[in-house]
């Protein structure tokens, strides 16, 4: 009989991010998002400058944990999702841990896309979602390997999920998602009339 095994797997984290402490309150969260977007004029001349839909304080803030309480204590929750996960992946951290590197705010609004892209110099990347309204886009993984898939067949419609090229997932308010920084994202169009809030976040080995 045939053995048929898996090899190089690739891992998603998904949890809620209350399951560790301390406690986030989302919706001081989603209110604080939406003022530091409304107060950044920095962000926006970027956002504008680079062709970004909505808003992101990617490249205009580096530091909402010391500016505002609410960051603060998700930094320290998420740093203990981190934990969880690089034990599941079994690294070897050796002497080192792995730190944040960098957090922003993403607000999408309707017709905003995030196109395809992965996260370099960096070990674990991450998103937690603030305002995810019905009809949103949910997040999109692609099969590392399709570079070097110009021969081979579509998947199946019904194939396993760990089988298809691309993983589509939609997460709740409060969840969190980390994956290793060079498994490529995306964000497909955002259907709904209202915006779509995330912050995401790198963590790097320090």
């Amino acid at each position: 009989m045939a053995d048929i095994s898996s090899l190089f797997v690739t891992r998603l984290y998904r949890a809620p991010v209350s399951d560790r402490k301390p406690a986030v309150d989302f919706d001081e969260l989603r209110a604080t998002c939406l003022s530091v977007a409304g107060d950044d004029d920095a962000g926006h001349d970027w956002c504008e400058a680079n062709g970004y839909p909505g808003y992101t304080s990617y490249a205009s803030l580096s530091d909402l944990p010391w500016r505002f309480p609410v960051f603060k204590k998700l930094v320290k929750a998420l740093d203990r999702h981190l934990a969880a996960f690089a034990e599941d992946l079994e690294f070897d951290l050796g002497d080192r841990k792995l730190v944040l590197e960098d957090i922003w705010i993403n607000i999408l609004p309707e017709g905003g896309v995030h196109s395809g892209h992965l996260h370099p110099h960096s070990v674990i990347s991450g998103t937690t979602y603030v305002a995810m309204p019905p009809g949103t886009s949910a997040i999109r993984f692609e099969d590392p390997r399709l570079p070097m898939m110009m021969a081979a067949p579509p998947r199946k419609k019904d194939a396993r999920a760990k089988m298809k090229t691309f993983a589509y997932v939609a997460p709740e308010v409060g969840e969190v998602l980390l994956w290793e920084s060079w498994l490529r994202h995306e964000v497909p169009m955002n259907m709904s009339e209202e915006n779509r809030v995330s912050v995401s976040f790198n963590y790097r080995w320090g």
